[in-house]
């Protein structure tokens, strides 16, 4: 997306699922549902895709259908219009709850022009603005078989899984020239206060800092866990919450992209406790970063780390999620067989 068609790929990710040139929306819908069959749309700041689920019996069924939707999508003015009053709603709402207006000027401050400042929903002059032509353009540009990743984890034989795989990527769009990602710059520090009639504040801060395979990622995993990204165990929450009872909740996170994706860190305090409680968790995450750790919340992190990453996995689903991710990003193939080793020679 750009400031110009903020929207487009998400609403074209959207429209995909809603018939095709061979099956209207109506009858797709229920065919999914007569087999028992699931079609979903994801999307992010770095990629969009599709997910089906399906029973053994019915995969071949459930197979050809999504590769009518991927391979003749039905870009119709009229449902195009009616998901736009949807998405006219949705951002429309959006501008009203604090949360979602404080994420939007923080992904602004720290991304300024680049596309990951942008809101996937678009705005309503840009939604307002898009055409057929444009879905079409879009379609054709990058789902392309050339920029694909195919993933599938289930009941089916490894000839079955290649030639799906092959009939999935032959149907797509030819493989075109397209933009590559835009470097992010650091931008200078900048301080934003909005008001609004909520009886609680939210804050937000960060930079961006870490992108998809960096060599440091378990270090900061594991760091960030202990910081404020393991819940009621994190440090961030016993100083600030528990000790001080400055903040309703309190976290930090990782969001590694293509590209230096942000590292936040939020809360939720009354207004009249905001000065106190943000100068308490930058004195938390300033002497965590000069002092570090402790052994024993570093032995508690790994080991929890560890310990639930197999629940992380107990699903198709789970698994298909992770795979997914190491293909887009071109992980290496024993990444998940090495995670509980990555993290355990974090010191």
């Amino acid at each position: 997306d750009t400031n110009e068609i903020n929207g487009l790929a998400s609403i074209t990710n959207n429209l995909m699922l809603l018939g095709s040139d061979q099956i209207n929306e109506k009858d797709l819908a229920n065919k999914f549902t007569d087999i028992g069959a699931q079609l979903d749309s994801e999307f992010d700041q770095d990629k969009s895709g599709f997910s089906l689920r399906t029973l053994s019996e019915k995969k071949l069924e459930a197979f050809n259908l999504f590769k009518i939707v991927m391979h003749k999508p039905n870009f119709d003015s009229a449902i195009l219009n009616r998901e736009k009053i949807k998405y006219y709603a949705s951002i429309s709402q959006g501008e009203t709850e604090p949360d979602a207006i404080a994420n939007k000027a923080f992904l602004k401050a720290i991304y300024g022009s680049h596309p990951y400042a942008l809101s996937g929903s678009g705005t309503i002059n840009t939604i307002e603005k898009l055409t057929i032509k444009d879905l079409i353009y879009f379609y054709k540009s990058y789902y392309s078989s050339s920029n694909a990743s195919i993933v599938i984890v289930g009941d089916l034989t490894v000839d079955e899984a290649k030639l799906f795989s092959e009939d999935l990527s032959n149907g797509l769009p030819e493989p075109t020239v397209i933009q590559p990602y835009t470097e992010v710059l650091i931008k200078s520090k900048e301080d934003i206060k909005i008001s609004h009639p909520s009886s609680q504040a939210h804050l937000l801060f960060g930079a961006p800092i870490m992108k998809r395979g960096d060599p440091d990622f378990f270090p900061l995993y594991v760091g960030n866990y202990i910081l404020g990204g393991g819940g009621f165990s994190s440090r961030l929450t016993e100083e600030v919450r528990e000790k001080k009872g400055l903040v309703y909740s309190v976290y930090s996170y990782f969001m590694p992209l293509i590209e230096k994706g942000p590292f936040q860190v939020g809360l939720q305090t009354k207004k009249d406790q905001i000065d106190e409680a943000l100068n308490l968790v930058k004195s938390t995450i300033n002497k965590f970063i000069s002092d570090g750790p402790s052994e024993k919340e570093l032995q508690a992190a790994k080991d929890n780390l560890i310990g639930g990453f197999p629940m992380r996995l107990d699903s198709n689903k789970k698994i298909l999620d992770y795979l997914t991710m190491m293909a887009f990003y071109d992980y290496p193939v024993d990444y998940l067989d090495t995670f509980s080793v990555s993290v355990n020679k974090v010191t």
